[in-house]
């Protein structure tokens, strides 16, 4: 007779507790000094601190908080030259992924649906859900590779300059569906040389306004005097514990 597993609670925690912090990172109304403690994670989670400790690790390995002893966890902040080596690693890695991607029927269809999506989000102003379809053209491109380490690190990048997006979604949003259809007609052309042209630039255009966004925030926090050094601590975090 087999022996019953133990169900492995705290890691099912674990994964919920990741789940739910990260989405309320993701969502972009925190600002740069908001502190997240183990404590008030658990109180809102209804969670012990094991597991929510265990998924503000696996956050700041992923790049998007930075966890400073004693006093809690804190959004990164991307520095122009983060900035800049974050989306150079992205353009090489998308140029590939259009060089090598298989040109399906079914990969044009989905692109020109996202596109779709793309400008409706845009019109109604939907900042998440246009960021989400943004990835979501890009990441269908890099799947079409076949390659799943790309598609790996392609979502770790993502993931991190998502920050950066939530902050400055005015700077790209109004050039996002004009890229897109750019890269998908040069697709349907089976040109692919065209397509990796374009999406570098899609890609450096965007890295360039990021860097202008940062650096004349820096420079106006610099001239106010403000100071890096504060924290605050968040509410509105939805609760993971079972009803």
């Amino acid at each position: 007779m087999s022996a019953i597993k133990k169900l492995s609670l705290p890691q099912n925690l674990t994964a919920l507790a990741y789940d739910s912090i990260k989405r309320y990172i993701m969502e972009g109304d925190l600002d740069e000094d908001a502190r997240l403690t183990e404590e008030f994670l658990s109180n809102r989670l209804g969670i012990s601190k094991s597991p929510v400790r265990e998924a503000l690790n696996s956050l700041q390995a992923e790049g998007l908080i930075r966890i400073e002893p004693r006093r809690g966890a804190f959004l990164r902040r991307f520095s122009a030259k983060e900035i800049k080596d974050l989306y150079g690693l992205r353009e090489e890695l998308e140029a590939y992924a259009v060089g090598v991607a298989d040109l399906t029927p079914q990969l044009i269809a989905e692109l020109h649906t996202s596109i779709e999506h793309t400008r409706s989000l845009v019109k109604a102003k939907n900042r998440i859900g246009h960021i989400e379809e943004d990835t979501h053209f890009h990441q269908t491109i890099a799947k079409a590779s076949g390659n799943a380490e790309l598609c790996r690190v392609l979502s770790n990048i993502h993931n991190q300059i998502w920050l950066c997006r939530c902050k400055s979604y005015s700077l790209s949003s109004s050039t996002a569906v004009q890229a897109h259809l750019k890269i998908l007609e040069a697709f349907q052309k089976n040109d692919r040389a065209a397509a990796q042209s374009h999406m570098r630039m899609h890609i450096a255009l965007v890295r360039e306004r990021l860097i202008e966004f940062v650096t004349q925030k820096d420079e106006a926090v610099d001239e106010n005097g403000a100071s890096h050094g504060s924290s605050r601590e968040i509410d509105g975090l939805a609760s993971t514990a079972a009803d």
